[in-house]
């Protein structure tokens, strides 16, 4: 078996954050999942055994906290998955000061102060991050204004520290997801079910899916496991000479091109 390392993982209680911990606990590695609702984290922590620690990744004294719970249990670290992450959807000119600062905090900042926190030990161990930011970072839609702006920056974020101290043994890498079912996911679906008219419940939410991932060329949302699998191996030795890059995750969404869509589809603006 290859080295055991030490990761925190954010976001870790639900949806991609709980299947990298999953997927890290399954190759033997020790791991951290962070986040602010306990319930969910020690659920991830009875079921892998990860080390469950509730932290706010806006907060500078819970990162510095969350950093030396980690390396008091463990000795180390080497590796961060930033994946905690809010949305609150809208045009600028509908998004308040405080919803702008909510999305930021959580999506931008967090990840910033946890870098700052972590970086000795990420030097010292010559280890590796991974940012999960979104295809949203790449590709904007209808009033996503803060949530596509905070993804797009942390992308850039972790391409600085992947130039900034790639000579000195650190990588950062980016991946980016399409549809993948989340609770967050599932929350926005069953958003778009109902201002649609596509049903409620569960009927919705999967009438909702199909109709987002119809112009992706796999044809489904992604699967939590399938976007761990890709920051696994990011994460790991087999990947040493990838740094600052960004991976799509997203069954093929960013290949397509909008201006050709209509030759191969029928689309009907909503009203």
């Amino acid at each position: 078996m290859a080295e055991s390392r030490v990761v925190i993982v954010t976001g870790g209680g639900t949806g991609i954050g709980a299947a990298t911990a999953r997927q890290l606990r399954a190759a033997g590695h020790r791991v951290v999942v962070s986040g602010r609702r306990p319930e969910p984290l020690e659920k991830i922590a009875e079921e892998t055994g990860a080390l469950a620690h509730p932290s706010d990744a806006a907060d500078p004294a819970a990162v510095a906290e969350l950093v030396e719970v980690t390396t008091r249990a463990y000795g180390r670290l080497d590796g961060l998955v930033l994946n905690a992450g809010v949305g609150h959807p809208g045009a600028v000119g509908d998004l308040s000061p405080e919803d702008w600062a909510r999305v930021m905090n959580t999506n931008l900042t967090g990840p910033f102060l946890l870098l700052r926190a972590a970086l000795p030990h990420l030097l010292e161990a010559r280890g590796s991050v991974v940012a999960v930011a979104s295809v949203a970072a790449l590709q904007n839609s209808a009033a996503n204004a803060a949530y596509a702006t905070s993804k797009a920056a942390l992308l850039q974020l972790c391409r600085s520290v992947a130039v900034d101290y790639g000579s000195r043994g650190l990588r950062a890498n980016i991946v980016c997801p399409g549809w993948v079912r989340t609770e967050m996911a599932d929350w926005r679906m069953g958003k778009f079910a109902d201002d649609a008219g596509l049903g409620t419940g569960a009927e919705g939410i999967e009438a909702a899916y199909e109709q987002a991932t119809r112009l992706t060329p796999t044809g489904r949302p992604g699967r939590p496991e399938e976007v761990a699998e890709a920051i696994g191996w990011l994460l790991s030795p087999a990947a040493s000479y990838v740094n600052g890059a960004t991976l799509t995750v997203d069954g093929g969404v960013t290949a397509v091109g909008v201006g050709g869509v209509a030759f191969g589809f029928h689309v009907e603006p909503r009203g």
